[in-house]
């Protein structure tokens, strides 16, 4: 009779030992490794000072007459052309005379301030459509934040 009980125990046994385990392969937290946890900085962008800035551009322009004309936003990367009606040019590689107003192409919305801002230019790389159609050469330096003309030192 005590042979009888146990062997239907044994089933119910294996079961419960079964669906005790831990499956290591069905949690994937255990085999996951961050290859890349020494350069991954989230939250922290580069910011350049003034003179990298000033550097890395092929214009600088010091204006405070600055206006978003068209912005294109949605399906791929958002797009905003801005006019400037005047200015004077701090720095400049490739053209000594400038045309206003002029229009310039930017991959960011530029938080514009109300007096005298220095604005980064480079020349423009790919955008060959709309380049044509606006009449663009440049376009704003990347990772460049809006400086105040009077604030910052050259």
């Amino acid at each position: 009779m005590l042979k009888f009980r146990f062997i239907y125990c044994i089933p119910i046994l294996l079961i419960f030992f079964v669906i005790s385990c831990e499956k290591k392969f069905q949690s994937p937290t255990h085999y996951k490794r961050d290859l890349f946890a020494d350069e991954r900085q989230e939250g922290k962008a580069y910011i350049m000072n003034v003179d990298e800035c000033f550097d890395a551009s092929d214009m600088v322009l010091a204006t405070s007459d600055i206006k978003l004309v068209d912005s294109s936003s949605g399906r791929g990367k958002s797009i905003f052309i801005y006019r400037l009606k005047s200015g004077v040019i701090e720095k400049t590689t490739r053209d000594s005379v400038i045309n206003y107003p002029f229009q310039f192409l930017s991959n960011q919305r530029l938080k514009l301030k109300k007096d005298s801002v220095y604005i980064f230019l480079k020349k423009l790389n790919g955008y060959r459509f709309i380049a044509d159609d606006k009449k663009l050469k440049y376009q704003w330096l990347k990772s460049a934040p809006i400086y105040s003309v009077g604030t910052e030192s050259k």
